[in-house]
């Protein structure tokens, strides 16, 4: 028992000695991680306290050389004394707290002043950067401004390389753009003066006011004797050549009031004298565009022009062919309505196919009307032909669309008609038939002519004559002709072939008794078939006949079959 207790006692003491030690390792831990967080800090407050704000400042004093100069030296001077002396040392004093902090292992407020310190140490550090960008835009403004100005410069020589090489195309602005080339050459030498002042203020302005007056001439070099030329040649001519050929083909009887020419060039000749003006005054903006506006309506006005001469030649194409089509139309329509009384006694015509073509003709008056207003419209020279050619088309399409439906009344009559036309040549094709089937009867001397046949004979008239019936009948019901004659058709076809198929069968037959004769001697059996097939023969039964001759003779000769076909065959 005691034994227990002192294992148990040992074990607590063990356990306790194992969280001591844990514990002490955790603080230890959590002071390291606090200092080392504070050491980052120094080493923050450290890079911007060596901000190289004094060496900037040692090359600035050489250059002082006016009174702005020396006020924003002063100024910058004090800047960084305030960030040296003052924040500087703020820091200094939350990074002493901080260590009280940590020694006090007050962790919460440690987290609250360490937050604080980072914030304030950003603050110092982009107020250091700011002041030695600033600086630095002093220092190194004298190299950057050089380089900017070597690049105009360059610039600007070959713009007055480009002037004087080709001054004639400046016609009257010659002395305007030379005046133009020297103020920049002064703002140049105006440039090399503020320089040597180191007055930097000044010569940002004068950078950008070179900048701005080269890429002005600039323009002006490149566009001035385009503009020059388009006001004083191009446009003129384009514009002479589009108004004689606008009197040209007014004087050949073309209508082109709607396109406003002499409005339209009174009015460019105005727009080129207000850029002119403008050009005066080296003021190019926007000149171009209107230029080349201008041009491009001219341009579009030759394919105006061409439309014309194309639409007219198109025009008197289609209306020749219009009016011959039309006046077709109109006697095959009048002569219809001519005989309209008589096709309605021969044909059996319903009330839709007569309306259709009343219809249609209502059509045709109208499109006779537009016909003429159109010829009233070209007479008096007061439409374009390009309004008249689309006219002269939308009648031919109105009129097209009238011939189709006036070909479908027509061609219903027209199908009445060759129904019965049809009809009287498949009667005469019909009564062909039956004679040939009459006459391959008699040709042939059969024995006894089954009754089927007859049967088949009867039912075939009785049809022939009942399309005669309807041959004969005023007005013709089509239909019921047409029902006529394929009955007709039909029975005559099948009597054909009843008596082809009667025919064959009955001349097989034979054949086949003939040609089993020859094994009747040797052959009882044979003797005995034929014989029957004999009586069947005589009595009409040419099938049963030809049947049984095949069965009996093919017990000697297995090919008796095919060699009947070959032989009936050739």
């Amino acid at each position: 028992m005691q034994g227990q207790y002192l294992i148990i006692g040992s074990t607590i003491v063990i356990i306790l000695v194992i969280v001591i030690v844990v514990l002490h390792f955790v603080k230890k831990a959590e002071i390291k991680y606090y200092r080392n967080k504070v050491k980052n800090l120094e080493v923050q407050r450290n890079m911007v306290a060596s901000t190289p704000v004094l060496v900037e400042l040692s090359k600035v004093e050489p250059i002082i050389k006016n009174d702005k100069m020396e006020e924003k030296y002063n100024k910058w001077q004090d800047k960084f004394t305030n960030i040296r002396e003052n924040r500087l040392s703020i820091i200094d004093d939350m990074l002493i707290d901080l260590d009280v902090y940590i020694d006090k292992r007050d962790y919460k407020s440690c987290d609250y002043r360490i937050a604080k310190t980072e914030i304030e140490i950003y603050k110092v550090r982009e107020s250091a950067q700011h002041l030695l960008d600033e600086i630095k835009d002093i220092t190194l403004s004298e190299e950057k401004y050089r380089a900017i100005v070597i690049k105009l410069k360059a610039k600007y020589r070959n713009l007055n390389k480009e002037f004087n090489d080709h001054r004639e195309l400046f016609g009257f602005m010659q002395e305007a753009v030379s005046l133009q080339l020297e103020n920049i050459e002064r703002r140049f030498l105006d440039f090399e003066k503020v320089m040597e002042e180191n007055d930097y203020n000044e010569v940002v302005n004068i950078c950008k006011a070179l900048d701005t007056m080269i890429d002005h001439m600039e323009i002006i070099i490149n566009e001035l004797p385009d503009v020059l030329l388009m006001c004083n040649t191009v446009l003129p001519k384009r514009m002479k050549e589009v108004e004689d050929t606008y009197n040209e083909m007014t004087h050949e009887g073309y209508v082109l009031d709607y396109l406003n020419i002499e409005y339209n060039i009174n009015e460019s000749r105005k727009n080129i004298e207000r850029i002119l003006d403008k050009v005066k005054v080296i003021n190019l903006e926007g000149c171009m565009f209107d230029l080349k506006t201008m041009l491009e309506y001219y341009d579009s006005l030759f394919v105006d022009f061409e439309k014309e001469r194309l639409c007219r030649k198109v025009y008197e194409e289609e209306l020749e062919a219009f009016t011959k089509r039309i006046e077709k139309t109109n006697k095959l329509v009048s002569d219809v309505y001519a005989q309209l009384d008589d096709i309605k006694n021969m044909y059996d015509l319903n009330d839709q196919d007569v309306e259709i073509i009343h219809e249609v003709n209502k059509v045709l008056v109208v499109i006779n009307d537009d016909y003429k207003k159109m010829l009233q419209k070209d007479n008096a020279k007061s439409t374009p032909y390009s309004a008249l050619n689309e006219e002269v088309e939308s009648l031919t399409e109105r009129l097209g669309v009238m011939e189709e439906d006036f070909d479908k009344a027509l061609k219903s009559l027209g199908n009445m008609y060759d129904d019965e036309v049809r009809a009287r040549e498949q009667l005469d094709e019909i009564q062909g038939f039956l004679k040939t089937c009459k006459n391959k009867i008699r040709s042939y001397k059969l024995p006894i002519i089954t009754d089927n046949y007859f049967v088949q004979l009867d039912e075939a008239n009785e049809a022939i004559l009942e399309v005669i019936k309807e041959l004969e009948k005023k007005p013709i019901v089509i239909k019921t002709l047409n029902t006529r004659v394929d009955t007709a058709r039909d029975l005559v076809l099948k009597l054909y072939n009843t008596t082809n198929d009667m025919i064959k069968t009955a001349q097989l037959a034979e054949m086949a008794i003939v040609y089993g004769n020859r094994y009747r001697v040797k052959y009882n059996e044979i003797d005995v078939g034929l014989t029957d097939a004999e009586k069947l023969f005589y009595k009409g039964k040419y099938k049963e006949s030809l049947d049984t001759s095949i069965r009996v003779t093919s017990l000697v000769d297995k090919d008796i079959y095919r060699k009947l076909l070959r032989v009936y065959d050739e």
